[in-house]
């Protein structure tokens, strides 16, 4: 059989395989010509012998590491879940019952191919494509993979469903229609303050800072101190809270994906459709932009990377833009005086 690679010294004494079939060369980096004859004849034999240099692959990978054959997909979900706390632990592990998974979990991560991995993809959604990636990554940052799996370019892209905010109207028919006093607190904070449900749910007494009207917290989900200053309505709130310990006792101690099913519920009595927890910081967010808060306050509030922030000042919440003529003369007055 015809070999497929040639041996091609370009300028600057480099040496090149170049490809009979495609007509392209490729670079093999040396210009020792023993070496370059060498490589030549390890890329002809790889195309003639590909299940061989698979198993010879595998020999060499085995040597370096013993584990390497054993690892499966399943061993990469059970190594992520291990490092992770709280909620982001608690999305893991459910992420990991995703049954998209089932055709690869006891597959040895060295026999994964590109075609699994979009079988997995066509089987699941958007959730299954964003942590595959996610196990992708990890598996090649431990050196556990020798190769990249599905090339970057190649993943079906992320399309998340629309979020929207919750309007005051929406907000006011849940607040008419809960009863619960603690869950009615629970929604007027959210709405007030723009938090996480959780950041909000676990907020203590001793986080309240009556003085100078603050409310301080690290962030569940990314360690930070937030520190949000409240105005009366809140404080009038706060008042008939307990004044130790959880602001929300009860709340506090249900699983964030309790407290999404629970308001789901509440906003299907109420007549309301299409919000979640999180709509309150979309809300928050677009509130802030209308009433002309800077966006650094606003970023300080929910969080730098707060998706919400970004979004509302971006283009989501409609501002009407004074006249250029207007403002100048604004401008004008105030110099005046």
């Amino acid at each position: 059989m015809k070999d497929r690679y040639r041996l091609f010294l370009r300028r600057k004494s480099v040496y090149y395989a170049f490809d009979n079939n495609t007509k392209t060369f490729q670079s093999l980096k040396t210009k020792d010509k023993t070496e370059a004859e060498r490589l030549l004849v390890a890329l002809n034999e790889a195309g003639k012998q590909p299940a061989m240099n698979l198993s010879l692959a595998r020999v060499y990978l085995k040597h370096s590491d013993p584990m390497v054959s054993e690892r499966t997909w399943q061993h990469v979900m059970d190594e992520i879940i291990k490092i992770q706390t709280g909620p982001t632990q608690y999305r893991w592990q459910t992420a990991a019952k995703d049954k998209a998974f089932d055709s690869i979990r006891s597959r040895p991560l060295i026999e994964t191919q590109a075609e699994h991995f979009l079988a997995v993809l066509e089987q699941g959604g958007v959730s299954t494509n964003s942590y595959l990636r996610r196990m992708h990554r990890f598996a090649l940052d431990m050196n556990w993979l020798p190769w990249v799996v599905l090339p970057t370019k190649r993943w079906p892209t992320l399309k998340f469903k629309a979020k929207r905010a919750v309007t005051l109207e929406e907000h006011q028919k849940i607040l008419a229609s809960e009863k619960n006093p603690e869950w009615r607190s629970y929604y007027e904070i959210l709405w007030h303050l723009g938090g996480s449900q959780t950041d909000m749910a676990t907020l203590r007494a001793e986080d309240i800072n009556w003085e100078d009207q603050t409310i301080s917290y690290a962030r569940i989900k990314t360690g930070s101190i937030s520190v949000i200053h409240f105005g009366q309505t809140v404080a009038d709130l706060l008042r008939f809270r307990p004044q130790t310990g959880f602001l929300f006792p009860m709340i506090a101690l249900w699983k964030e994906a309790s407290r999404g099913k629970a308001f789901i519920r509440r906003c299907r009595l109420a007549g309301v459709s299409g919000v979640s927890l999180h709509s309150y910081r979309y809300a928050w967010a677009e509130r802030a932009k209308i009433a002309g808060y800077p966006e650094r306050f606003a970023q300080q509030a929910l969080g730098h990377n707060s998706k919400a922030v970004h979004r509302a000042y971006a283009k989501r919440a409609l501002v009407k833009i004074p006249s250029l003529e207007d403002y100048e003369y604004s401008a004008k007055v105030k110099m005046a005086f």
